[in-house]
Order: C-alpha cells, then sequence, then structure tokens
C-alpha cells in the first residue's frame, strides 16, 4: 500500500485516485496512517453485505443443533461502598 502525505493527497488527488483503482493508498497527518482511499468497486465489495443475520446464523455449523448453555448457580456477591 502505497502511502501519502496528506498534503501530497491534497495536491495530486487526481493521481490519488487513479493509484487507487490498482490497490488502496493510504493517507498520513503527521507519520501517522488516517485515512485510506479504495476504489468503488473494492467499497462496495466490502460494505453491501445482502445477507440478513437471520440467514447469517442459519449457515452456522451449529444450526439446528440443541447447545446447551449452563449458567453459574453461584449466589451473588456482597459488595462494600
Amino acid at each position: 500500500m502505497q502511502a501519502w502525505q496528506i498534503q501530497d493527497a491534497k495536491a495530486r488527488m487526481s493521481e490519488l485516485v487513479k493509484c487507487s483503482q490498482f490497490e488502496p493508498q493510504s493517507i498520513t497527518y503527521h507519520g501517522k496512517s488516517v485515512a485510506v482511499v479504495v476504489s468503488r468497486d473494492t467499497f462496495e465489495r466490502l460494505s453491501h453485505n445482502h445477507q440478513s443475520l437471520v440467514s447469517f446464523m442459519k449457515q452456522s455449523p451449529f444450526y439446528g443443533d440443541d447447545v446447551a448453555f449452563e449458567r453459574d448457580a453461584s449466589l451473588t456477591r456482597d459488595i462494600e461502598f
């Protein structure tokens, strides 16, 4: 991943956007990475999950199994204020 100082990213925005089509581009501020520019295709792939939570849970290898969760039956403890 190529790193761009923020002032270079601002001055060379067109080049930054073109480079992001091939690989993510890191933007740094005071030497620390603060942002990443990615292509629209990469963004769409990473941010859109068209699967519902129910569908996701049904794909679990444990779906349909009777999974028993045991609870600690001990009494609560006293806390001094």
